[in-house]
């Protein structure tokens, strides 16, 4: 049985090789060890089985250019024995959860649409809002509070550490 909870400090090793094993360079496991050096990790969660960090999901702080602030969700990963099986889905579901406990009124991602579409995220640009990679329908936003998603808020930018990986 899968458990998610807030990341521990002696949890960084395993959430690195986590990161490691699910994508092709080492931008992932930098982004999360540079957000969390930074303080910007605002939420980070990790899915457990067994005592096995088996998941892992950031959300970090994102502005609006008319000043508003949510959460950026990323990166997010699941070792490959281990999809398929929820964790993915538990991990956003209860970092969504946690970000508007936070106080997050929002929240956006860079994703596979479809997937993303069940949490109840839809195309940011419907809301006139804009990402700094081109995303296109892969930019999604999600309101996490009634009336809190900044429409026509313009572009949304990440915290500075994802800029430092390009």
């Amino acid at each position: 049985m899968t458990s998610v909870r807030a990341e521990r400090p002696e949890d960084a090793a395993a959430i690195r090789q986590v990161h490691l094993a699910c994508f092709p360079t080492d931008v992932e496991t930098r982004l999360v060890d540079l957000l969390r050096e930074a303080g910007h990790l605002a939420v980070s969660l990790v899915a457990e089985e067994d005592g096995q960090v088996v998941g892992h999901v950031a959300f970090s702080p994102v502005s609006a250019a008319s000043g508003e602030a949510g959460a950026g969700l990323a990166p997010i990963a699941v070792l490959p024995a281990y999809r398929r099986r929820g964790v993915a889905h538990a991990l956003v579901e209860q970092g969504l959860a946690s970000c508007a406990a936070l106080g997050f009124g929002w929240a956006v991602v860079l994703g596979e649409p479809e997937y993303y579409s069940r949490f109840g995220f839809r195309s940011a640009t419907s809301s006139g809002l804009a990402d700094e990679y081109g995303g296109g329908d892969a930019f999604q936003a999600i309101e996490l509070k009634a009336g809190l998603l900044p429409g026509g808020a313009g572009l949304v930018r990440y915290a500075p550490e994802f800029e430092s990986l390009e």
